[in-house]
């Protein structure tokens, strides 16, 4: 039967050609939302490592051009800052951080680990973050007070970081890179391990973090490396549980009578979370919305070209029907037809599409993530395939043989 179809499918190359086309961009579209869909889905599944809740944020403009410089007075500013926010009735606790949770901007490193080089993202923080943040401790311990008098740098990393450089071992008391004759960082090792942290929120995927200490310096930052020691770009404040929203406005008021001269946004970060969902959802909301109109014009293209090639084919299905074949034989050979072509249109489809993961061009999604978009998109472009072929299949199945013999 089949090689029986896929001759009358080849004999009708040239308006076949067209729908098996539909088809096969109907699924690329299908996939890359399906895709994305997934993987945004499998990413709010997993934990975010942080608390949201109560937690607020003050992004601090200095009023200055470059981080590569700064005064010492700046310095000493941002710790009246801190010690004023710390003061407040309604703060349990306040940190500074050079880029907070929802934020946009990133810091990235690159580390060499027995010569293997290794990105992650990291962040300057005080050592009231973790309280302020809420994370949880899996290894090790936080930061805390004394640490910057160490004669190395702890540093704090999450659990993929520390699975990825370390393996099964203990990271805790490790050298955190290896040593290198050309920088003048001083050496750094790790002292705890935090369970997850996912910067950009519940949507973003998880990777490579690592906590740095916020050390201050004197002023202009050591001989290669200027920016370091510059006071933090933001404050993190954990308030107390039902704080109105008009702490905004009295907290905006303190940090401007501390330093008038710096300039202050202050944000629930609930409201970050908002604008950072609507920033991410935005590209699969409209690439959704595209998929439906492609799908519902690819749905009415099919019906037409099924109609009116049942139409030319109404001698055939009443020789067919004279020869002794059943209504359901029409219905069934019309709808196998259909799904014979759709099956050419996904499998150029999933040809292109495998080339993706072979070519490591989207290594943030995980295999299961891709094979599952795959999978969903063959789902839904094999539905619709079916549900176009069941009314010209059915009114194919009506044809008498009598009136098929006598059509022309």
């Amino acid at each position: 039967m089949i090689r029986h179809l896929l001759k009358l499918v080849w004999n009708r190359k040239r308006m076949n050609a067209l729908i098996i086309l539909e088809i096969f961009f109907s699924f690329l579209v299908v996939f890359v939302v399906g895709t994305l869909g997934l993987y945004l889905w499998d990413n709010v599944r997993r934990p975010l490592g942080f608390s949201y809740q109560d937690v607020w944020s003050a992004q601090i403009n200095m009023q200055q051009t470059s981080d590569d410089t700064f005064l010492p007075e700046q310095v000493e500013t941002f710790k009246r800052l801190l010690a004023e926010t710390q003061a407040l009735p309604e703060v349990e606790s306040a940190a500074g951080a050079m880029i907070v949770p929802y934020d946009f901007g990133i810091y990235t490193g690159r580390w060499q680990f027995d010569g293997r080089p290794i990105e992650a993202d990291f962040n300057e923080v005080t050592q009231e973050f973790a309280q302020a943040m809420g994370l949880t401790l899996v290894q090790g311990r936080w930061f805390q007070k004394g640490d910057e008098a160490l004669a190395w740098q702890p540093v704090v990393v999450n659990a993929a970081m520390a699975r990825q450089v370390y393996g099964a071992a203990d990271p805790v008391g490790k050298r955190f890179g290896d040593p290198s004759k050309d920088s003048p960082a001083r050496e750094r090792r790790v002292v705890g391990v935090v369970s997850e942290f996912r910067k950009g929120g519940e949507l973003s995927g998880p990777g490579n973090y690592v906590f740095m200490l916020k050390q201050f310096g004197a002023g202009k930052g050591p001989a290669g490396n200027p920016g370091e020691g510059r006071p933090p770009h933001n404050l993190v404040i954990k308030v107390r549980p039902g704080t109105p929203a008009a702490f905004e406005e009295e907290l905006s008021k303190r940090l401007q009578a501390v330093a008038p001269a710096w300039s202050f946004e202050v944000k629930p970060l609930t409201a970050a979370r908002a604008s950072s969902f609507r920033f991410r959802l935005t590209p699969l909301i409209v690439g959704g919305v595209v998929a439906l109109f492609l799908m519902l014009m690819v749905g009415l293209g099919l019906i037409g070209v099924l109609w009116q090639n049942l139409l030319q084919r109404t001698r055939e299905i009443g020789l067919r029907r004279a020869a002794g074949a059943s209504r359901s034989n029409v219905h069934t050979q019309v709808l196998w037809e259909q799904l014979i072509l759709t099956s050419f249109g996904v499998l150029l489809g999933a040809v292109l599409v495998i080339q993706i993961p072979l070519l490591d061009l989207i290594g943030f999604i995980r295999p299961g993530i891709f094979l599952g978009g795959i999978a969903l998109a063959m789902l839904l472009i094999y539905l619709l395939a079916a549900l176009c072929a069941l009314y010209p299949s059915t009114m194919a199945s009506r044809v008498q043989p009598a009136e098929a013999l006598r059509y022309e």
